[in-house]
């Protein structure tokens, strides 16, 4: 009872070093990506046009001459100096806040995506070079196995129990095997730019993977609308929203905008008079309505917001679809891999016993040598369907993941 307590917490602390190693992975891609690091430029530029909607249209000052002075009753006009302001009416400033703030709030659900779909792929490339790793243990593990055969053969070979052509059968399979062998040793060594390019790294840093990989008991359970929470749908969600606050900018640059404004004129006195306004400067303040009487651009743009609404609906309707069927691809997938793997561990079971069997029949002096390659090569296959399974199923909760995680 006591082995079989360390064997579980040995199995639990394994299990959660290689997800702690993969979060980390996932963490150091995130944080080290040009891409989010972009996505985020774009999100602080959109938040800053919040500040930029606080604006009134700039203040107009204007000084005129007159060449020829206009008489006055009160004396001669010498110049024109003005001040005008322009006001947006009420409402419409906050209107332009609320617009950029719905941009800004598009903006960052690009950001969130951004950061799923990097993790997505370095879970991808994490469990691609687990599947590597694992199948290049298995194909030297066999590799000594048939070392094994191979001495068996020659004990055979001097007994007169078997032929030499058995011997060189076996060592013609030991080379197979160092051939894939060496082929995935060149797999890992791309497979490891590939996720050292996702870290933004060195493309040679080398990466360990812990080990190992189990199916677990039993499938999360999903709730029916998680799917609807992903971040593809939410953008979608927040530019129906920017568009609702673009048409309430719309209609409170509809209304009209007010002026104010300060006329100063400077008077010369009249030298041959003598009256108590006599040389009085002129002000008059002042106060303007700019009504939009041709507001055929107001409606083009309430055409263009419905329009925009309708279009935005659409392309949700349409992402939803794709996504609901890479979700239920994916848990299909995930299912068959393990059915997959169950049936591989049956599979390979049976051909244990059926070694074992060999095994037993070499002590008794007997052994067809034909059958240990056959069971072998069974062996090999059943083992390597088995990671490719297993690798499958985790490859496919990581789509799940991505499409329902909140």
């Amino acid at each position: 009872m006591k082995n079989i307590n360390i064997v579980i917490c040995l199995l639990f602390v394994s299990a959660f070093s290689r997800a702690q190693q993969l979060q980390s992975f996932i963490s150091e891609a995130v944080g080290n990506s040009p891409e989010i690091q972009a996505y985020n430029l774009r999100h602080n530029i959109a938040e800053e046009k919040v500040n930029e909607a606080d604006w009134i249209p700039n203040t107009e000052f204007s000084a005129g001459y007159f060449v020829s002075e206009p008489e006055t009753r009160t004396g001669a006009q010498r110049a024109r100096f003005s001040a005008r302001q322009m006001l947006p009416w009420f409402g419409t400033i906050t209107a332009r806040e609320n617009y950029a703030s719905a941009m800004a709030d598009s903006e960052y659900e690009e950001i969130v995506i951004a950061r799923r779909k990097l993790a997505l792929s370095v879970s991808q490339s994490y469990y691609r070079l687990y599947s590597i790793k694992e199948k290049q243990k298995v194909l030297e593990e066999n590799i000594q196995l048939l070392k094994t055969y191979e001495k068996l053969a020659l004990t055979s070979v001097e007994v007169g129990k078997a032929s030499a052509v058995d011997v060189l059968r076996l060592q013609i399979r030991q080379n197979e095997l160092q051939q894939q062998k060496e082929v995935l040793d060149e797999g890992y060594l791309g497979e490891q730019t590939t996720l050292n390019t996702l870290l933004n790294r060195d493309g040679n840093t080398e990466v360990v993977i812990l080990e190992k990989l189990m199916l677990p008991d039993e499938d999360g359970v999903f709730a029916e609308d998680a799917l609807t929470l992903n971040p593809e749908l939410l953008k979608y969600d927040k530019l129906y929203e920017s568009v609702v606050q673009s048409e309430e900018l719309n209609q409170a640059e509809r209304n009209p905008m007010i002026g104010f404004g300060l006329d100063y004129v400077p008077v010369s006195e009249r030298p041959d008079m003598s009256f108590s306004d006599n040389g009085k400067d002129i002000f008059m303040p002042m106060v303007s309505v700019s009504v939009p009487l041709f507001n055929n651009k107001y409606k083009s743009t309430s055409k263009q917001n419905e329009l925009r609404q309708l279009e935005i609906t659409a392309q949700k309707d349409n992402r939803l679809n794709v996504l609901e069927s890479a979700f239920a691809q994916a848990i299909s997938q995930r299912n068959q891999a393990r059915i997959k793997y169950n049936t591989q561990e049956k599979n390979l079971k049976q051909a244990n016993d059926a070694e074992e069997i060999l095994i037993k029949n070499y002590e008794t002096g007997t052994i067809d040598f034909n059958d240990v390659l056959d069971i072998q090569e069974l062996q090999l296959k059943f083992q390597i369907n088995q990671i490719s399974a297993i690798t499958t199923y985790y490859a496919q909760s990581a789509v799940v993941n991505y499409l329902i995680t909140q």
